[in-house]
């Protein structure tokens, strides 16, 4: 599915001469964090809060409070994972969709992209999850599909999910019989395992060893 066919326009923007108590009656109504406002013109002009419009004189109109709009959108050919981030950033669960021409075309519901997310070979296929770490001038992207691919590995997914100054934490979706020559591999190249959501062979060997040392020794 194109994300551009998850475009909702069933609630139009208010205008700006709307009464706060309209805002206010949408807001009752809806389960949005935030509502599109328009001026006469039909032009887009940002979100009011939920929080922010529960604070207003509700005889007033909406142009008296036009400081307290909040300006964010996306466009029709924004990538996902740019409107994502857009969500996040925003802290709302409604994001406004613009064309080039910025026309109001409508908005996206945060779950409808969630769920866009959720169908992608990350989360569909089959796999492993592998959580690596190393230093943030250490690591490369192409160092870590060498290893996961010369083990007979593929790749599903990969992004950085923990990053400050010192180190990066990379996590990976791997459609693999097994990790654990995976993981080998990339202790040999000198990467921390944070976590693997498989039995780790190489702790367990160590352990067996260890246990069988401490029998020899006490014999």
């Amino acid at each position: 599915m194109r994300l551009s066919e998850l475009i909702i326009n069933d609630i139009k923007p208010l205008n700006t001469n709307s009464k706060i108590r309209d805002l206010q009656l949408l807001f009752n109504q809806l389960t949005f964090s935030h509502i599109p406002v328009k001026d006469d013109n039909g032009t887009y002009l940002g979100c009011f809060s939920e929080t922010d419009a529960h604070c207003f004189d509700n005889d007033k109109p909406l142009n008296e409070y036009k400081y307290a709009l909040e300006d964010f959108f996306v466009r029709n050919n924004t990538l996902w994972l740019d409107v994502l981030e857009a969500f996040a950033i925003n802290s709302t669960n409604i994001m406004p969709v613009l064309s080039e021409q910025n026309k109001y075309l409508g908005y996206y519901e945060l779950n409808d992209v969630i769920s866009l997310f959720s169908e992608s070979p990350f989360f569909s296929e089959a796999g492993g999850i592998l959580v690596v770490e190393k230093g943030i001038n250490d690591y490369s992207f192409s160092e870590i599909s060498q290893i996961v691919e010369s083990n007979d590995g593929k790749l599903l997914g990969a992004f950085i999910s923990r990053m400050n100054t010192d180190l990066v934490q990379v996590t990976l979706k791997i459609r693999n019989t097994g990790l654990n020559e995976i993981i080998q591999t990339f202790r040999r190249y000198s990467y921390n395992i944070v976590s693997g959501h498989e039995e780790d062979g190489y702790i367990e060997s160590l352990k067996d060893r260890s246990d069988y040392l401490k029998k020899y020794l006490n014999m």
